[in-house]
């Protein structure tokens, strides 16, 4: 449970503003390689909390933060490196992560949605517009849910077509498919 009393992790308020005629406020983001039973991750956190979980293998063309610097020894990616471990080997169920994403209000809600759906179940992206209050918005949930930086912590990979058909993941649908078995979904 997380300190806001939801399952899963929290998506804090933190924003990267750029505004070069008055002021710019960078933030500086670290990262660290994982191996995993899905293939590499890169793990990239900054001092506010995990800022994204990718996958190497992932799809070209998507965009994602890369990290500054390399630093094996953060403690947000040394948690989030731990916590991932207990998911892969069936012991833990959710994440207990504090979060710092950055994305439009709209990006936000999804990813916040996401964290709701409950280890081994999934949801149509159809269902997900309708808990964020936008009923005819399943093509931009499945854009949101495709720009998720914090992939397998917020489980975009239970988001599935309406039909039940496993539908587009940056991981690739064979990783998708692995983490819906794992969790016992398929």
């Amino acid at each position: 449970m997380s300190e806001n009393g939801e399952r899963g992790g929290t998506i804090g308020d933190t924003f990267q503003v750029e505004d070069l005629t008055t002021m710019t406020t960078t933030t500086q983001y670290t990262y660290k390689l994982m191996d995993s039973p899905v293939g590499p991750l890169r793990l990239l956190a900054s001092d506010k909390g995990l800022a994204g979980v990718w996958f190497e293998r992932g799809r070209q063309g998507r965009a994602r933060r890369r990290g500054d610097v390399e630093d094996a020894r953060h403690p947000v990616l040394l948690e989030a490196e731990r916590q991932l471990r207990e998911y892969f080997a069936g012991r833990r169920q959710s994440f207990d992560l504090k979060l710092d994403l950055t994305g439009t209000p709209f990006q936000r809600s999804v990813w916040k949605a996401l964290l709701t759906i409950p280890f081994g179940q999934t949801r149509s992206y159809g269902e997900i517009a309708k808990q964020v209050g936008r009923p005819s918005a399943s093509r931009a949930v499945g854009a949101a849910n495709g720009q998720n930086p914090v992939a397998i912590v917020a489980p975009c990979h239970r988001v599935i077509g309406s039909t039940g058909a496993l539908t587009g993941f940056g991981g690739g649908l064979d990783v998708k498919e692995q983490l819906l078995r794992l969790e016992g979904s398929l």
